[in-house]
């Protein structure tokens, strides 16, 4: 399994927990060791969601996957 994969499957196992909140994530990419994703739902605008994707979602992703340096959202 390559890095793309890894990774796209590390955020579909994270969509539950965002979608609880009325929210949604999408992997996109992984290019230059930082993951790109998607937001959708209640996560569009939300005050926390910077919170929510560096102190949850790029935590669990760069444990998981040493050689990811930074998730970041694209619009």
């Amino acid at each position: 399994m390559d890095l793309n994969e890894k990774a796209k499957e590390i955020i579909q196992n994270l969509r539950p927990y965002i979608n609880q909140d009325g929210g949604d994530i999408e992997f996109v990419e992984v290019k230059d060791n930082i993951v790109y994703v998607r937001l959708a739902g209640a996560c569009i605008g939300c005050g926390l969601i910077d919170s929510t994707i560096k102190d949850g979602v790029e935590q669990i992703v760069k444990e998981e996957l040493k050689e990811i340096e930074a998730v970041e959202v694209i619009m």
